[in-house]
Formats: structure tokens, sequence, C-alpha cells
């Protein structure tokens, strides 16, 4: 299976995801172990595979699709091999062709407002974990935020006509190698948005988890920003 990167995602602990389109069916297809969580050994700055906008081929896989995530295919890191890297035009394209104007056409009528000014999917619910979502309107800038234990975090504000919240950016090319937010990256992404070049925003659900804001403490599949994409520089790369 081969699939163009369009996903690069920080995760905790020091992990991260990478997610991309099936070259033959346009489908987002998350590459994931039969267990644990990948590292940043599978990055392209660490010498292997995986950066935005690479084709990659994954070799052999197996899906695992568990509603939400029906996107889990699991592969072997060895075996996985870049390609070629896509053009910014012929990138830009695909992430047009596989975006939607609504965050319920990507994620279905699951995705609903959660918390004080988020929004998710109840657990096991959902018709996809991964997409791409086309703004309509000029696309607010991201800042960070300090959280209860000290470590800074992005968020941006989202709003597609029918839900107007504030989710997480886990976009791992605003971070360090450390995997801490670096702010100055964080402010030249902002002052970009400032232009008024198209933006498309990749979009995910988490992992079902229960927020310590909730008090129903219910788990839920949270929606985060994973990468944000510039028609005028669309293959931005980690680096």
């Amino acid at each position: 299976m081969r699939i163009v990167v369009n996903h690069l995602t920080r995760m905790r602990g020091g992990h991260v995801c990478v997610a991309g389109v099936d070259v033959q069916t346009d489908r987002h297809v998350r590459p994931v172990l039969d267990w644990g969580s990948l590292t940043p050994a599978v990055l392209a700055r660490n010498r292997g595979p995986f950066d935005m906008a690479h084709v990659v081929d994954l070799g052999p896989v197996e899906p695992r699709p568990r509603p939400p995530h029906v996107e889990d295919h699991v592969f072997s890191p060895p075996g996985a091999e870049l390609i070629e890297r896509l053009e910014a035009e012929e990138f830009w394209a695909l992430l047009y062709a596989v975006s939607k104007p609504r965050l319920r056409e990507v994620f279905g009528d699951a995705l609903v407002p959660m918390g004080r000014s988020s929004c998710g999917a109840p657990a096991g619910q959902g018709r996809a974990s991964l997409g791409c979502w086309r703004p309509l309107r000029r696309q607010a800038a991201p800042w960070i935020e300090k959280g209860p234990d000290g470590v800074l975090h992005v968020r941006i504000r989202i709003d597609d006509g029918a839900l107007s919240r504030s989710v997480p950016v886990t976009d791992l090319r605003l971070c360090r190698d450390d995997h801490t937010v670096d702010p100055a990256s964080v402010r030249r992404l902002a002052d970009r948005l400032r232009s008024p070049a198209a933006v498309i925003l990749g979009v995910g659900l988490t992992r079902a988890f229960a927020s310590s804001s909730q008090a129903e403490r219910e788990a839920v599949h949270w929606l985060q920003v994973n990468n944000v994409h510039l028609e005028d520089d669309p293959t931005w790369p980690l680096g």
C-alpha cells in the first residue's frame, strides 16, 4: 500500500502519529504498530521515510478498523520505503480533492460540542477519525496556552458555520526535536495565516479519554487539528 503523507502529529510521551491518503482509493490510512506507538525514528529527519508530501510504500498491511479509527492499518516500519516527494501543486490538489467544507462531512453526526469549548464524539462513535477540512472563511491564527502542569500547548479557533470551538493543534512541525512547543514556529504560522492564501486543516479524533473538566467523566474522541496546510507552501516539511 502506498500513501501520500498529510498528517504528522505530536503525541504524548514523545511518540508520533503519521497518516496519509491511499494513492489508489483517496481514503485516509493511519499506519500503526501491532503493539505500542510510533517513535520519531520513523521520520525523515531521523532517516525514516515519513515527512509531509512524501509518497511512502508501507509494504504489507493489515486493516484494524475500530470506529471511529477506521483508518488503522498495522504495518512493519522496517518495510516502509520512501518513493518520492510530491511537488507543491500536486500535493495541494490532493489536499483539496479530499477536503470537506463541513466537519461533520468528515466525522459524521457523532461530532458534537463537548466540554466548555471543544468538541468530539462519544467513545466508539464516528464514521472516521482522520480527514481534511477546508474553511470557507479566513482561518483564525493559533495561540499558545500554558497548562496546569506548566507545559505549553497550541490551540486554534475553528468555525465551519455549524461548529465554532477551540481545539488543540498537534502539528509536529510546530515542535522542537524534544516535542516541546516552539513559540517562534507558532508565531511564524500565525503571521502566515494573516495572508489571503487558502488554508486546509488536517483534522483528527483522538483515542477516547475523559477530560479532567468533564463532570460526567465519560470517554470522548476529542477533535484536534493535526496539521495546518498553506496553499502558498503546502509541502512545508518537518525538516
